[in-house]
């Protein structure tokens, strides 16, 4: 039975450290097959930019800064997320024999990996079709519509996900909600006030009754084992790896540069 390693952030964390870690989890992948999973939470609301988003299109920045909402831009694609009260994965990997080596699988199985502890918890998720032209092309945020093989509940998106992928090896992360806040991130992304909605569900709304993040946390780490037939062994930061992230941090997530686009991205 292969053996993953599996982080558990139980303290919520900067956003910015969030992200640095998650890419010196990627960036530590070799040629040698290695998965890691990890679960963690946010200190602050956190807007989180796709890798080509431009921040001004896509983010009421005057809005973020009068209520306190950090932003931060990801290593992989995909649009605006807002990140609060919520469960975030990322998996990273190189084993092509469980993933195979195109984004679409690794992606499909990932979702349905996920599903499985979605059912554990008593909902019945689905995947879902192809999202329409308008939000592919478009600024909506992630949560407008599910895409292509993302994780739905009742017609509504609970699995926002997204996906880096080089070589054979690939990190994807994905945001789920443990409670609902539609209202700031229709402030946030411009749709207040528009004919737009965001079509997404919480763990809370889906089950009717408050959903905490370790208990979640359990049932999607069960689930993901179950799947994959695998075995998760509880993995922590050394000193070294933790001075790692500190430089990733430094150099990309904390500086303005990468989050706000100066390097050609706005």
């Amino acid at each position: 039975m292969k053996e993953w390693d599996l982080l558990i952030d139980n303290t919520p964390l900067e956003g910015s450290w969030n992200m640095a870690l998650d890419d010196y989890l990627f960036q530590s992948l070799t040629e040698d097959p290695h998965t890691i999973l990890r679960f963690y939470t946010w200190k602050n609301p956190t807007v989180s930019l796709g890798y080509s988003q431009k921040l001004l299109e896509v983010a009421d920045v005057e809005f973020c800064k009068k209520y306190g909402i950090d932003i931060v831009r990801r290593m992989t694609g995909g649009k605006l997320v807002l990140h609060h009260k919520e469960v975030t994965y990322s998996l990273a990997s190189s084993d092509t024999e469980v993933f195979t080596d195109t984004l679409s699988d690794s992606y499909r199985r990932i979702s349905e990996a996920l599903m499985k502890g979605l059912d554990k918890m008593g909902l019945a998720p689905s995947l879902a079709s192809p999202a329409p032209q308008k939000y592919v092309r478009g600024n909506l945020p992630c949560f407008s519509y599910p895409s292509r093989n993302e994780v739905e509940v009742d017609g509504r998106k609970i699995i926002g996900s997204a996906q880096k992928r080089v070589g054979a090896k690939f990190i994807q992360h994905g945001s789920i909600p443990l409670e609902e806040d539609e209202e700031r991130l229709a402030s946030i992304s411009f749709l207040k006030g528009s004919e737009e909605k965001v079509r997404m569900i919480s763990l809370s709304q889906a089950l009717e009754k408050k959903v905490h993040f370790q208990w979640a946390v359990n049932l999607f780490a069960e689930g993901i084992a179950e799947f994959f037939e695998i075995r998760l062994r509880r993995r922590f930061l050394d000193e070294d790896e933790k001075q790692a992230v500190q430089l990733i941090h430094k150099e990309k997530y904390g500086n303005s540069d990468w989050t706000f686009g100066t390097a050609g991205r706005t």
